[in-house]
């Protein structure tokens, strides 16, 4: 599947609207981001039961603002609308294949708990006596198991 870009108009729903986003936020300027471009393609193409959106920081000054990004590249993962990863920094397609793995794998309902945050996003309190939810894959194919574990 390409990338898909995301403006002001469409970020919100793509992020409510998907299971997994990887939102790489890029300038036309940077060097790093004309590097790291091919690298995020291939995981589009990897993955396409992920989507890989693209912001180009210059055309959607709000959005940059908003998720606090002062450098670029700059990938955010959402995960069931929750933001769980945002960091800068080029990643080679080793590390972005793990990080792909490990937001795949996620245990959501320790990290709802951990960071207050229930479902569709909202903080709240958490309700100790509901029913823990179970670790384990994100919907989509699995190339493999546990991140870093390669099958023959």
């Amino acid at each position: 599947m390409p990338t898909m870009p995301l403006t002001q108009q469409n970020f919100q729903t793509v992020v409510a609207t998907n299971h997994i986003v990887l939102v790489d936020f890029w300038a036309t300027w940077c060097g790093w981001c004309t590097r790291f471009a091919p690298v995020y393609e291939a995981s589009a193409e990897t993955h396409p039961d992920i989507v890989h959106a693209t912001v180009e920081a210059e055309a959607e000054p709000a959005l940059a603002a908003a998720g606090q990004v002062d450098r670029y590249p700059w990938v955010m993962v959402f995960r069931e609308g929750l933001l769980v990863y945002s960091k800068a920094g080029f990643l080679p397609g080793d590390q972005l294949e793990e990080l792909v793995q490990q937001v795949r794998w996620m245990d959501m309902e320790t990290f709802r708990r951990e960071h207050g945050q229930q479902a569709g996003g909202e903080k709240g309190p958490v309700v100790e006596d509901q029913p823990a939810g179970r670790a384990g894959p994100a919907p989509g194919p699995h190339t493999y198991g546990w991140p870093g574990l390669r099958s023959a």
